[in-house]
């Protein structure tokens, strides 16, 4: 591991090709951050251990645990920013790498100024991510009878049982808590549950709707809690009780 010293940011490259290591670390360094790279996921763990990162570039293929597998690792123990790289050209992987906990993906082969766009792009929302997911004053949530704990991101139906959300429903879900009773377009829900730009994500959204509507709705088809807005997106109809 070989790292690049700046102020700017820390970035951590995780890939199991060197040479595409190297080369994401000299662009990025020349562009004034600080780079370090990993090539498997105890490699990862342990520069993270040794200093703050502010985000993780992230392949998908790597030798022992996958890059989906350690993307919901780091969303789940921290708000680093997540890139995905990934060879992989179905939607459904990039779905699930999103659903994971990743601000974004970049296809192989990728162009270094496309990758420094989303970089920048991730960058800026990292320092606000905590305080814009999970608002202080809303750490519990009631509605229609369900119970949602932001704290310990557990949601419980009106007969107490745990129902599990995997990280993108949580976050929408929190999303639509704490904006009950408006209009939110995917892109603003985009931007509540995950704070990262649109463009070719819109579809997630509809994907992680359809999902919490099977976890919470009596008939999904005919949803009473997640309304759709022809033409503009969703609406979360329950009266929520906060405190």
């Amino acid at each position: 591991m070989q790292t690049a010293m700046s102020d700017i940011g820390h970035i951590l490259v995780v890939d199991d090709q060197k040479e595409i290591c190297d080369m994401v670390q000299d662009y990025l360094s020349s562009e004034g951050y600080r780079v370090s790279t990993a090539h498997e996921g105890a490699g990862m763990r342990r520069v993270m251990a040794q200093s703050a990162v502010d985000l993780v570039i992230l392949d998908l293929m790597l030798p022992g645990e996958d890059g989906l597998t350690l993307a919901r690792s780091l969303r789940e123990e921290s708000t680093v920013g997540i890139i995905i790289l990934t060879g992989r050209g179905e939607t459904v992987d990039r779905i699930i790498g999103l659903e994971m906990g990743a601000d974004d993906y970049l296809p192989k082969p990728f162009h270094l100024r496309e990758l420094l766009a989303r970089v920048k792009s991730v960058m800026r929302r990292v320092s606000t991510r905590t305080a814009e997911r999970v608002p202080v004053q809303r750490q519990q949530a009631r509605f229609a009878g369900w119970h949602l704990d932001l704290s310990s991101r557990e949601l419980f139906s009106p007969t107490g049982k745990e129902v599990r959300l995997t990280t993108g429903e949580f976050d929408l879900l929190a999303a639509f808590v704490n904006n009950a009773n408006q209009v939110l377009t995917r892109d603003r829900l985009l931007d509540l549950a995950r704070n990262r730009e649109a463009g070719p994500f819109d579809r997630t959204i509809d994907v992680q709707v359809g999902r919490l509507r099977r976890k919470l709705e009596d008939d999904p088809q005919k949803p009473s809690m997640i309304k759709t807005v022809r033409g503009t997106g969703y609406i979360f109809t329950p009266a929520v009780e906060t405190g």
